[in-house]
């Protein structure tokens, strides 16, 4: 791919992009550190750390209204909301600290031995075969289980669930009708469950949210839908990503999976280490007015891409940003996101990915890729393996 289409025609729905992202970031970086792309309504991409954070703190002149960029217009101009990441102040705040006890670390520890059982019965599943791919048999079903718990809904669901954050995050932006047609069933799917909650309340976010007020009032079925959907598409594919690609980086690097298995108790700093160097997550903003933002001439309406996995590699905010260092010291890290937008499940994300990544190094022998050319990454503004086909001795 030439400099011009990476600096000027940014696609990260592209291949190309999926499989070279690492590269894309530091290139420009380096020769342009604010991309663009006209082909998704002038879009500005800053990929540096002090760029990023500075955009995400100014919410007055970069709104939260359209966090998904789309191909074929603004994501609020269609009447979506996922609150609180798709709101600005003062609503934003009232929001999301409505949803702070359903986050809290109680409920999160609650849900601990779920995750444990549920690891341990996926690598039963595969322990005798000596291979698995770890992104469909084993990272995927981990979130997938533990959101449809916290929405009271059966687990028979989830494979409807994946396709369709599938839809949402990987196909919808660039494909309207894919967009308008998931959106429509997640709606139909979810109007019965909160008809279903109003008649049979459980302990569960649908029922929360059914109760819940803010600013004095309930929530309109449009808000319920919202923090439905939030729960879906920040809770399944970001922490499926993440799980997929911390196991991707000890099949490949065997000497980092020797020394995790050698010093467990590292394994606090691993994960925060792993979630610095394989954030999952690109968030979006849009401009509000005309601004001149380091040289480049945002103008009103235009969407941003703020990749926070590219702000991780940053080398002005992390020395030896593209190293992989398991006991690493001072790592104020995005994975999570930075200012007032940052993820309220990040407790939760990980404990999941503590648990897998744990359970995974005790139950396994040492593993490696089985074929590191064929491994496949997502596209789009959640980035993790799809396809990660892992080989392993079975002890007899």
């Amino acid at each position: 791919m030439s400099d011009i289409n990476v600096k000027e025609s940014f696609d990260h729905f592209s291949q190309y992009y999926a499989q070279n992202a690492f590269e894309i970031w530091k290139k420009l970086q380096n020769e342009c550190p604010i991309a663009s792309s006209r082909k998704y309504r002038n879009m500005w991409v800053p990929t540096k750390y002090s760029d990023i954070e500075e955009i995400a703190r100014d919410t007055d002149t970069f709104s939260s209204r359209s966090p998904v960029v789309a191909e074929f217009g603004a994501m609020a101009d269609f009447g979506l909301q996922v609150p609180p990441i798709s709101a600005d102040p003062p609503y934003h705040t009232s929001f999301r600290r409505l949803l702070l006890p359903f986050f809290a670390p109680s409920r999160i520890e609650a849900l601990k031995d779920t995750v444990v059982y549920l690891a341990n019965d996926l690598i039963d599943s595969f322990i005798d075969n000596g291979e698995f791919d770890a992104a469909l048999d084993y990272a995927q079903h981990i979130p997938v289980k533990i959101i449809s718990e916290m929405l009271g809904i059966r687990d028979e669901d989830g494979d409807q669930f994946r396709m369709w954050v599938h839809n949402f995050l990987e196909l919808a932006p660039t494909d309207i009708t894919v967009a308008a047609t998931s959106l429509l069933q997640f709606f139909e799917y979810f109007q019965k469950q909160i008809e279903d909650r109003k008649i049979n309340p459980k302990d569960d976010l649908i029922t929360f949210l059914i109760n819940a007020q803010i600013d004095d009032r309930l929530l309109s079925d449009q808000e319920i839908f919202g923090g439905c959907l939030l729960l879906l598409l920040a809770g399944i594919d970001t922490t499926w990503s993440a799980i997929g690609a911390s196991i991707w980086h000890l099949a490949s690097n065997l000497e980092d999976q020797r020394s995790l298995r050698n010093d467990p108790d590292i394994l606090g700093s691993a994960i925060e280490e792993f979630l610095r160097a394989f954030a999952p997550v690109t968030m979006a903003r849009e401009v509000t007015k005309d601004v001149d933002f380091k040289g480049c001439p945002m103008k009103k309406g235009d969407p941003l891409l703020l990749p926070f996995p590219a702000a991780n590699r940053d080398p002005e905010a992390f020395e030896n940003a593209d190293k992989i260092i398991l006991n690493r010291e001072r790592n104020r890290h995005f994975a999570f996101g930075v200012g007032i937008h940052r993820c309220l499940g990040s407790n939760l994300a990980r404990m999941e990915l503590s648990v897998a990544i744990e359970t995974l190094i005790v139950r396994l022998p040492e593993f490696e890729l089985k074929n590191p050319n064929d491994v496949k990454w997502s596209v789009g503004q959640v980035r993790g393996p799809r396809k990660l086909e892992i080989k392993f001795k079975v002890n007899r």
